[in-house]
């Protein structure tokens, strides 16, 4: 097979290519230190769909749980070739050049090649439809892109080219227009986080974005529970920045309701920043307001939050969280 990859004309590369996928690891590793990662690679510059079609998919087999076979693979110059795939007028071949470059970028050695290869703008504009090809790019080839930019977001030095892309604002337009309980917009949620966590200019961008609020109490009432984890986190680091200007424009998306039932039922960490969440949100002059509703709801809200503090999530504290959400929504 290695001689046959190394060596053989076109016709004869694609069928070992393809029995790659059938051998075991170790054969594999044995195939990657024989030499056939090059040809495998110089088959993707082919013009003909099996020859390219035959070598993702050992690429794909090769990657497969080795990193360094990631590298190997990246050091052979596959991404301008698979950056070349993607721009081709073929939805499979697309998905599977996407599949690799999904795969690649998780060895964090390829991550800065990747990024400075082009790879983020295309991405993008993929995402965003900018090609003809876009109007059938499945459901999974945007979860491999939102995927792949995860990856990527990891090393603190590419966020500024995935906000010099617009990255951010097509990723929170995404995020709004989808269903927030899909798993896609769970990814995208997370790479959302990803960035705006890591980059002060990215959260500036985030908060001056007129649908984030309403978008991220809209995730924490009706995301999956990894979701609700991320939205929240968001929420949080937006308020952190700014309480003063951020606070208001929460409550008026009503997400004390939200937060309340997230300090209850959600996932650890989504419990954790609900409750840190509500603090920065709770009114800290309840004495000299002159609503005896306002007043009420806050010293209901007290008592909630000190039985939640005290890890009391039984039938009583449940019921007084149903309580309380139903007064907010008074």
């Amino acid at each position: 097979m290695a001689e046959t990859l190394l060596f053989g004309e076109r016709e004869a590369q694609i069928l070992p290519a393809r029995q790659i996928g059938k051998l075991n690891s170790k054969q594999k590793q044995r195939l990657a230190e024989n030499g056939v990662i090059s040809p495998l690679v110089l088959m993707l510059h082919n013009q003909d769909y099996e020859s390219i079609e035959a070598a993702l998919f050992a690429l794909l087999n090769l990657a497969f749980g080795s990193e360094r076979n990631k590298v190997g693979i990246t050091k052979a110059g596959a991404i301008p070739a698979i950056l070349k795939i993607l721009q081709w007028q073929n939805e499979s071949l697309m998905e599977l050049a996407l599949a690799a470059l999904l795969i690649l970028s998780s060895c964090s050695a390829n991550k800065l090649e990747i990024a400075s290869s082009g790879a983020i703008q295309l991405l993008l504009e993929l995402l965003e439809s900018r090609f003809p090809i876009c109007e059938s790019v499945s459901h999974q080839a945007k979860f491999d892109i939102i995927s792949t930019l995860h990856n990527l977001s990891t090393v603190p030095q590419i966020i500024p080219s995935i906000l010099i892309s617009g990255g951010l604002i097509t990723l929170i337009q995404l995020i709004y227009d989808s269903e927030k309980s899909s798993e896609f917009v769970e990814k995208a949620m997370a790479l959302l986080e990803s960035i705006v966590s890591s980059s002060d200019v990215a959260l500036n961008q985030a908060c001056e974005a007129s649908i984030v609020i309403p978008m991220l109490v809209e995730a924490v009432e009706e995301g999956s529970a990894a979701c609700q984890e991320h939205a929240v986190g968001i929420l949080l680091l937006i308020c952190k920045s700014c309480r003063e200007r951020y606070r208001g424009m929460i409550l008026k998306e009503g997400a004390m309701a939200g937060l309340l039932q997230l300090s209850v039922d959600g996932t650890w960490i989504a419990r954790e920043k609900a409750k840190a969440l509500i603090l920065l949100l709770r009114d800290r002059n309840n004495g000299g307001s002159s609503s005896r509703v306002k007043h009420s709801k806050n010293v209901a809200l007290e008592e909630v939050m000190r039985q939640i503090d005290r890890g009391e999530r039984g039938g009583t504290c449940i019921q007084m969280v149903e309580e309380m959400i139903a007064k907010l929504r008074t």
